[in-house]
């Protein structure tokens, strides 16, 4: 991408961002169509089986990026572009291509890439169908339109006018080959399908809701059977990536453990793990004081029978601690029992209602753990405090989002007989997080369009403490890492309650800041958010693409933050608003200066760090939100009426209290800008005295030190000296004579070098002597066995040349007709014998062949 240019500029005119083809109408009466007022309100909440229309209905989820390539679902098209042209110059023509799937003819709704980046589920209101997704380098093919392999997925389930509207879909990360989607429909129904399998029937089926009975009646309310989404739990050693979470439309949460795909690959590692958690509680329960429960001694026998399975199921050899690689894995079957379904979770307390709410419609659920990566390297890291604490957040209707804490994880539990169920799993709520939607549609008399409206997650696929949130009148962003810093703190003085209670009684809240908002104040209508992207390609800068219903790109850059393990700062107002006890710090010999010594420099900035105030920090997201609103209406006056009256003042008034923020860190960045200034006179002259005594110590210690250093060597030698003569000394007086056996050896060596070099000049008896002779007798006897050795060779060649003159072929059949001839020989002695002996006569042997 050119330097001039950013995402803005590219995307912003790109044609994968048309409108779909299908749609004859002008490109205001387009844009008309797909915004959210008062007029469209019944097209946006109609759910119909046989023509839902484009309108955004539901969960919507249209963009996503592979990579470098961009894929965006129009209407029933699916586009798909590569963004590396953005990386040629601006001259180049713009263009995508569209994947022909004949199998998909209805409107995508939503769009989930799998784990490998080769398939692609596209979902519509009732129908989901899996697109084979073309090889890198599409974008060099000539036709516009390029074929692609589809497949219609459990058309007897989700393609019938019976079907039940589909509420979400995805992609299990533990599906052996990518392939597990898993398919939610509003009846509470999760199905999980293989796509290298079958495309029809489902592998397994969990069911949130249970089936009504002819015969009962239950004072239910209608919307706590009907679910809105799901998912998938997190964790390294507990059952968190077994569990299921499934969210009803009344805010209720079940939760299903353990689930694990029928064809499943599993992190070795993460077996291990989960047998030793449980082997510490069977530890735990059998050391208790009381006497163990029934219940909990039954349930961690099925949990010890189910992994027992699991580890089975690992290849020989696989042993902890050692590399975690992918073992592909089935779900036991030792165990007849069906998990059983847990829930509804208590919330303790229970949520805060949004001011002038008459209770709020869930709309989504999202599952975050923090220092739990699936690398090993990452996986192994220790020391954070929340590591293994698991936040569950869920979006409501009216623009509410509950932040809760996984304190007490769900565990496995099977639907056995005698074992008590009653008892309900707990999530501690932490913030209510109120996003404004509500008091902003109630300011404008649009309370209305608050029943289409379907808040959704995104999670940030760089940062763990990011996640954002889009609905239909824009995008929001949360960043939970204050609330992560303060329950750090918390953890970590867990011991102490005195620290626990006061990090309890004040804490930290969520940063929520607007991205972008699509509600016209003067028009009273909204473009609803359809698909929001976040690349996590190193050929692609990090940012947020956001897309609205009427085909609008909005793109914003954002900032890599250094990786943080959620730790505390010593100015952040976490750790500043709770006690920490200091402890006396370790001293070292080396770096402690000696007693009594004036210190050389005194630090100015030491008593209190510099922080940089929020309004000056560059997060890369926008103080306030900007407004998306389509593109026939930017040309349009801007008619004053109350309610933007209302808006601009509400503007100016964020705008001047932002501007006298900045005036005021300002001016404190001045003061110490001053500071440091005066901080580095200091340093000057503090390095200037190190400057001569770096000299003194190069110079005049040096040259003393040398000398110091030869005495000590002459030194030496004179004591080297005097410890040899006194070792001899010593020696003598030990022993002044050889002992038996030394003089013993001395006589055999004697004799050895006698019989290696002789007695004398002339003794031919020595070894040397003779080995000399055997080396004068081997040259003279050398020629005539090199003569010897050609005669030899000579008569080999003339065989070979005489023999040679008849093949193997013809040798091979005289040698055959040679056999013949004697068998016939042998016959025709045979019968002379026997004639000879009817007449009575003696005849002598035949004669042979030597």
């Amino acid at each position: 991408m050119n330097a001039d240019n950013d995402w803005s500029d590219f995307l912003q005119n790109h044609p994968i961002f048309s409108l779909p083809k299908s749609f004859d109408a002008s490109t205001a009466e387009a844009e008309s169509s797909f915004e959210l007022s008062a007029n469209t309100l019944p097209r946006f909440v109609k759910v119909d089986p046989l023509d839902d229309g484009t309108t955004p209905s539901g969960r919507r989820q249209t963009m996503v990026l592979k990579d470098a390539d961009l894929i965006v679902a129009a209407g029933k098209e699916v586009r798909m572009a590569s963004l590396g042209d953005a990386k040629v110059p601006s001259s180049t023509r713009k263009t995508y291509k569209t994947l022909h799937t004949p199998n998909v003819q209805f409107e995508v709704h939503q769009i989930a890439l799998n784990p490998s980046g080769k398939l692609l589920a596209v979902a519509g209101a009732f129908q989901v169908a899996v697109i084979v997704l073309p090889r890198p380098g599409f974008m060099r093919l000539v036709p516009e339109t390029i074929d692609c392999k589809s497949v219609q997925i459990g058309q007897f389930y989700h393609a019938s006018r019976n079907s039940a509207p589909i509420a979400k879909v995805d992609w299990h990360p533990w599906g052996e080959a990518a392939s597990t989607l898993l398919i939610m429909t509003t009846d509470g129904k999760l199905r999980e399908y293989d796509i290298s399998m079958d495309t029809d029937e489902p592998q397994q089926v969990l069911s949130f809701v249970p089936e009504r009975k002819s015969k009962s009646y239950l004072a239910e309310d209608e919307s706590e059977r009907e679910a809105v989404s799901f998912a998938l739990g997190k964790g390294r050693a507990d059952w968190g990536p077994l569990t299921v979470y499934a969210l009803m439309k009344s805010g209720d949460i079940y939760a299903v453990c353990p689930y694990l795909p029928r064809n499943a690959s599993v992190p070795s590692s993460y077996i291990h793990s989960l047998e030793c958690f449980i082997s510490a509680k069977q530890e735990f329960l059998a050391q208790g004081d009381s006497s163990p429960s029934q219940n909990l001694a039954t349930i961690y026998d099925y949990q010890q029978r189910y992994v027992s399975a699991l580890l089975r199921q690992l290849p020989p050899g696989t042993v902890f601690p050692a590399t975690s690689r992918n073992v592909p894995m089935h779900p036991p079957t030792s165990i007849k029992q069906l998990p059983v379904r847990q829930g509804p979770f208590l919330l303790q307390p229970e949520p805060r209602l949004l001011e002038g709410s008459e209770g709020e419609d869930a709309t989504d659920i999202a599952y975050l753990v923090f220092g739990a990566s699936n690398d090993d390297e990452d996986s192994e890291r220790e020391g954070s405090p929340t590591e293994h604490l698991g936040i569950v957040t869920v979006a409501y209707r009216e623009g509410k989002v509950d932040l809760f804490l996984d304190v007490e994880k769900v565990e496995a539990r099977w639907d056995v007989k005698g074992v008590s169920s009653h008892e309900l799993p707990m999530l501690a709520v932490y913030e209510t997080i109120d996003l404004g939607l509500l008091s902003a549609a109630r300011s404008n008399n649009c309370l209305k369009l608050l029943q289409a409206n379907h808040s959704a997650f995104l999670l940030d696929p760089i940062h763990d403490d990011t996640l954002y949130v889009y609905h239909a009148f824009g995008v929001h962003a949360l960043q939970i890492g204050p609330v992560l810093q303060h329950l750090a703190v918390a953890l970590r003085g867990e011991d102490d309650d005195a620290v626990l209670d006061k990090a309890l009684q004040t804490p930290a809240e969520t940063l929520v800041r607007p991205l972008l908002t699509t509600f016209s104040v003067e028009r009273k209508s909204s473009n609803p958010i359809v698909g929001v992207a976040l690349p996590n390609d190193v050929y692609l800068s990090y940012s947020i693409l956001i897309l609205s219903s009427s085909m609008r790109i909005s793109v914003f850059p954002l900032t890599l933050r250094s990786d943080s393990l959620h730790e505390p700062n010593a100015g952040s107002p976490a750790a500043s608003t709770l006690p920490v006890e200091e402890g006396p710090a370790e001293k070292s010999i080396w770096l402690t200066r000696a007693e009594g010594t004036p210190s050389p420099f005194l630090s100015l900035l030491a008593p209190e760090p510099y922080h940089v105030p929020p309004i000056l920090t560059d997060s890369g997201l926008p103080t306030m939100p900007k407004h998306a609103l389509p593109r026939s209406t930017t040309s349009k006056e801007l008619v004053l009426t109350p309610e933007v009256i209302r808006y601009l003042a509400t503007a100016s008034q964020h705008i001047s209290s932002q501007i006298r923020d900045v005036s005021v860190a300002f001016r404190a960045a001045q003061l110490r800008t001053q500071l440091q200034k005066e901080e580095l006179r200091g340093l000057i002259v503090a390095a200037r005295t190190m400057n001569e005594r770096a000299e003194i110590l190069k110079v005049q210690r040096n040259r003393e030190t040398r000398q110091r250093v030869e005495q000590i060597q002459e030194t030496q030698k004179e004591l080297l000296a005097r410890l040899d003569r006194l070792l001899s000394a010593m020696m003598k007086k030990a022993s002044p004579e050889l002992s038996e056996h030394e003089t013993k050896w001395f006589e055999e060596l004697k004799r050895m070098k006698a019989e290696v070099i002789g007695v004398g000049k002339y003794d031919g008896d020595s070894l040397v002597v003779r080995a000399r002779q055997l080396d004068k007798e081997f040259a003279r006897i050398l020629p005539s066995l090199k003569a010897l050795a050609e005669k030899e060779q000579q008569r080999k060649d003339k065989v070979a040349a005489t023999n040679g003159s008849l093949g193997f072929s013809q040798a091979f059949g005289f040698g055959q007709r040679s056999n013949i001839e004697r068998n016939q020989i042998d016959v025709l002695e045979k019968e002379v014998t026997k004639l000879a002996d009817q007449l009575h006569v003696s005849i002598g042997k035949p004669p042979r062949s030597e």
